[in-house]
Parts: structure tokens; sequence; C-alpha cells
């Protein structure tokens, strides 16, 4: 089956940690069928030159077309305009139009991946080319994006035309369903984890390699330091837990100048590694006590399905997709989102318990990027039979 992927969640050589887990399930996706991904790059008239400040602008140096693991991937450029969400899908799938025609006559199913604006967009695309389409959300596309009410408007007017849905989580479904989209039309399909790389390792060899203590107890975050991921109150949670516990946060993002003059007064305690490469955040989970993700709203993260393949215990907001994952106490505690005091009392729990990794392992299993992948095709198979 020939599919043509549309999504501006795909990494690319200026960003190339960008969402790997879509690039992962769509490698997968790619050993079962013709894959080709549309790597899209927002762009607008003399983005190059506000490289300085503007992100499109740095995206500039993005090539037109890369092979990335086994996988085509052209990186078309869409007309993006900033404050102006309402535009963004139709502009997205203007811009996309020329592309995709070209594509049409061997093209048998469009997927795009995240809801507005490539969802929406898709859907916009295959009703113009008389394709099928599915949609896959992830988390803070509806859960954040889709609470503006321009763009609200924009998903209940498209994302029940497309042919089927695919959401991360049992609650993303119940987004969907919220906004029109038919339960029969919804599939949920859990992302994949890579075990070559998730499993568990040595404790005290992670944290020699690392420069971590060796004694003591050590947290680990990974993500993007922004604030909805619920780290200034992790910051401030710090400040109430014993001198012994070390945080270790693993990535950047645009809050990390405000996170270091918070956790500033704690010293040595609080971290920050900067982004690392995804085979090397194995070793931060394995030098870890306990796993922390306090996020504000999230689908079904994928880091912390390799938190619990790496056998750590995860301590993680009540939010999203996360209840269906951490359902068991053998696998952590819940908390709520936006607040410092039940996260440090939860992290002092956790973090001081003994357990055995490879217990944590085994109830926590999920499958792996092949099974994700599966899934996945059979749910393309049937919208292009139903389209048919």
């Amino acid at each position: 089956m020939r599919v043509v992927a549309i999504t501006r969640l795909f990494p690319n050589p200026v960003e190339p940690l960008w969402c790997l887990f879509n690039k992962q399930q769509l490698a997968a996706l790619g050993r079962l069928d013709d894959v080709e991904v549309l790597g899209v790059i927002p762009w607008f008239p003399g983005a190059r030159a506000a490289r300085r400040w503007s992100a499109a602008g740095r995206l500039s140096d993005v090539p037109a077309a890369e092979e990335v693991d086994g996988l085509r991937v052209a990186h078309p450029r869409y007309l993006f305009v900033p404050k102006l969400p309402s535009a963004s899908a139709s502009l997205y799938a203007a811009s996309l139009l020329p592309a995709a025609w070209r594509r049409r006559r061997d093209t048998e199913v469009l997927l795009g991946s995240w809801a507005y604006p490539d969802g929406a967009a898709t859907v916009m695309l295959a009703r113009a080319l008389g394709l099928p389409s599915v949609v896959k959300v992830h988390g803070s596309d509806l859960n954040v994006i889709a609470r503006i009410p321009s763009v609200r408007a924009h998903l209940r007017a498209l994302l029940p035309r497309a042919t089927r849905l695919v959401a991360v989580s049992r609650a993303l479904a119940d987004e969907l369903a919220a906004l029109g989209v038919a339960r029969e039309h919804i599939a949920v399909v859990e992302n994949g984890v890579d075990a070559s790389l998730f499993h568990p390792r040595d404790r005290k060899e992670a944290r020699a390699a690392l420069g971590l203590p060796a004694a003591g107890r050590v947290a680990v975050y990974v993500g993007r330091l922004v604030r909805e991921k619920g780290l200034f109150e992790l910051v401030d949670a710090m400040g109430s837990l014993p001198a012994d516990l070390t945080l270790v946060l693993v990535g950047d993002g645009v809050a990390r100048g405000e996170l270091e003059a918070r956790a500033q007064p704690l010293g040595a305690r609080v971290r920050f590694a900067g982004a690392r490469p995804l085979d090397e955040v194995p070793r931060y989970l394995a030098a870890a006590d306990l796993f922390v993700l306090p996020s504000w709203n999230e689908g079904t993260p994928n880091v912390l399905l390799e938190a619990l393949a790496c056998g750590r215990r995860v301590v993680a907001t009540a939010v999203g997709g996360i209840p269906d994952v951490i359902a068991s106490p053998a696998l952590g505690e819940l908390v709520p989102p936006k607040d410092a005091g039940a996260l440090a009392a939860a992290i002092a729990r956790q973090a001081y318990a003994d357990y055995a990794p490879s217990e944590v392992a085994a109830v926590g299993a999920r499958g792996g990027w092949a099974e994700s992948a599966r899934k996945l095709h059979d749910v393309l198979e049937d919208a292009r039979a139903r389209h048919r």
C-alpha cells in the first residue's frame, strides 16, 4: 500500500531530535508499506533573514529532500502566519497542494500526524484529491491547541470527515468523540518502545559514566524544558526533599534559563544535562531511582513507556493517557498537576522505595514499534477499503 504521511512532527538536519517517536513508527510502517514522508517546514517571506528570532527562519536550512531510516522524506514549505491559528490549516493545505497533486496517481492513503494544522489540512487535501485520509492525534494537539475556539471550530468541521482516526490513548479517543467523530471511526494505537535501547541496566555503572553521585537517590526527567511540563513545580518540590536526592533534567527548551535561575539555590542537587541523542537517554534512565513527569497535559508520552521498559518507577501527573499506563502501584504513583506539595510527597515515597527493576519492566511492558506499526497499517488498510 502506498502511503504519504504529512506532518511537521518529524526530525530534520536542523532539529535532529524533534519528535523521534514519529520517525520510529513511520520507519517501522515503511517495512510494511511504501511510505513517503512530507516532513513539512513552516515558512514565511524573509524567514531566512529572521533566523535569529524565528524557529521558521532557522529551519530555512532544511534540505528539500533526504532519506531517513529507509524512508523517502521531502520537506515542502507551508506559508506560516504567526498569531493567526484560524488560517493555519487552509494555508497548510494550499501550500502542500502542488506536492500532493504530483503524488496523487500512485497514492492510496494520506496519513496526517498531529491534529492541527497537519491533520485538518490532510483531510482537505484528501477530499480535493479523492483519496482516503487517516489522522493520528498525539496529546497537546487536542488537549491544548484544540481549546483555541477558532481551531476547535475547524477540527469539529474537518476531523469527522476523515476516513479513520487514530489516538495514542483512550483519553484522546474520548476527546475525538467530543469533537463529533463517530466512535466506530476511531482506533487506539499505542506507540511502541525500542527494546534494543530501553531495558534494565546497571544503575551504578550508569551513574559512574555520567558523573552522578554513587550514594543517595537520583530522579530523572526527560523532555522539553517548557513551563507546561510542570518543571517549575518540580524544582520547587526539590526544595523540601532530602539533601541526598539529585534531580537530572535531560532536554532543552525556552524555559531553561528561568529554570536554572529557579534551581540555583539548590546547587548541584539539580543538574541540567541538555538535549541528548536517543541512544544516550537509556543511560540517564538507568542511573535513576525514579522517573518524574509532572506535565500539565499529555497524550501517552513515549518517554514514560521507555522509563518503564528500563525498569524505573514513575511519579507523574494524572493527565491524558498516563493513568492508563501507570495502572499498578508497582509502577509508581500519580499526582494532580500543578501541585508541588503533592509532587514532593510522592517523590519522597517513591524515590526511597526498594523495588526490582526487572519486575517494573515486566509489569509495565508494552509492544515494540513493529507491533505499533502493524496496528497502524491495519487502520490504513481499513481506510482504503472503506474509501473503495
